[in-house]
């Protein structure tokens, strides 16, 4: 009986060791594409870029694609009033910030979705009260149909679009979207959980040695 619950005990340690073996080959090297709201890993050529775009930032400075050309971002979508979800992405993007404040080749950028009441000042006083680096991260307001265009069909960041197609909802997402250096979607993390937005920080890793 002892001898065989030492064989058995022997078989698992060989399993257990195999496995972590394994899961060491399979370590994450390089990151995919997206290409589609469906966010189906590709590996080959990209095929979606972030469209161009021009908003307005906390300081009533223009932000175009170029503000992030060769730059690797993460977009989320927000809006000051908000007493949900937002406040909490905004605390996870002030610790990439805080993470990444020294790199010159990490920067932010978040979109409200409620251009209609935030203006210029508001954003100001929302980047204040959060300690956003100018340098690092913009807040930024614009034309509604295109701050809601880009994030539907750019940033494939509303969910609910997806579902039901309707333009008219209200886009509220918890997405942070990764997009590398020359503007294709790299991956998309929940802003609000903590280890999401540690596998985003690893995930920024990898992507600056891939370039």
């Amino acid at each position: 009986m002892n001898f065989r619950r030492v064989c058995l005990g022997v078989l698992m340690a060989m399993i257990l060791f195999a496995c972590k073996k394994e899961k060491q080959v399979q370590a994450v090297t390089k990151l995919p594409y997206f290409n589609s709201a469906a966010f189906t890993p590709e590996w080959e050529v990209p095929k979606h870029k972030i469209p161009p775009f021009s908003f307005t930032n906390q300081n009533g400075l223009q932000v175009t694609n170029d503000t992030y050309k060769g730059k690797i971002y993460i977009a989320d979508f927000f809006f000051t009033s908000c007493p949900g979800i937002c406040p909490k992405l905004t605390k996870n993007m002030g610790k990439i910030q805080e993470a990444y404040k020294n790199d010159p080749d990490i920067m932010l950028l978040s979109h409200t979705v409620m251009p209609w009441r935030d203006s210029v000042p508001l954003l100001k006083a929302y980047a204040e009260k959060n300690k956003v680096l100018d340098a690092k991260w913009h807040l930024v307001t614009g034309d509604k149909d295109a701050l809601y265009s880009i994030a539907r069909t750019g940033y494939f960041a509303d969910e609910d679009f997806t579902k039901t197609q309707d333009a008219s909802n209200f886009i509220h997402t918890e997405n942070f979207v990764l997009v590398d250096k020359a503007g294709y979607i790299r991956g998309v993390y929940n802003g609000t959980i903590e280890i999401d937005v540690l596998r985003l920080q690893r995930h920024i890793k990898i992507l600056k040695e891939e370039i």
